[in-house]
């Protein structure tokens, strides 16, 4: 159902993929839009080890919303800053690609669990965490996007 990687040198093992899910901030997550147009927008995330999805946060209202319920198909792209080799000014990206299906959180225990788990990539102030899900937690809806392909690589760019 989904293609192989042509260049299987430059493929990231699974591990490697894990990490780069779990330690960037920030991908492009691509749904579906209006009009069947590719709808893409960065957006922060955190990746759950032990059921192995990639948790969201928005507003209840909006374009992605609208494109989300309408079709749950949805990829997710994250990279990570590079590195260059001694003496080479070429820079090597890592990047990771998720293809999956998005659900919506209806639980509000599992909503505030995963909440705290997503501030804590930005910030280790518990009690500033609490407020913000005190005060933002009503008006913010959840997703999950449950992986069914998940492939990377390393590219040089040169």
């Amino acid at each position: 159902m989904f293609r192989e990687m042509l260049r299987k040198k430059q493929q990231l093992s699974e591990a490697e993929c894990v990490e780069i899910l779990k330690t960037q901030l920030r991908g492009v997550l691509s749904v579906i839009g209006d009009n069947d147009y590719p709808y893409g927008f960065p957006i922060n995330h955190y990746y759950c080890e032990n059921d192995g999805k990639l948790y969201f946060h928005g507003g209840k209202k909006g374009h992605k919303i609208d494109a989300m319920r309408r079709n749950d198909k949805a990829s997710f792209c994250v990279y990570d800053e590079g590195f260059r080799r001694e003496g080479e000014w070429a820079l090597n990206i890592r990047s990771v690609i998720v293809f999956g299906r998005i659900g919506f959180i209806e639980d509000q225990e599992k909503v505030c669990e995963i909440a705290e788990e997503l501030c804590h990539k930005f910030t280790d102030d518990d009690e500033y965490i609490r407020n913000e899900i005190t005060h933002s937690g009503p008006g913010t809806l959840m997703f999950a996007l449950v992986p069914e392909h998940i492939t990377g690589k390393i590219v040089r760019e040169a």
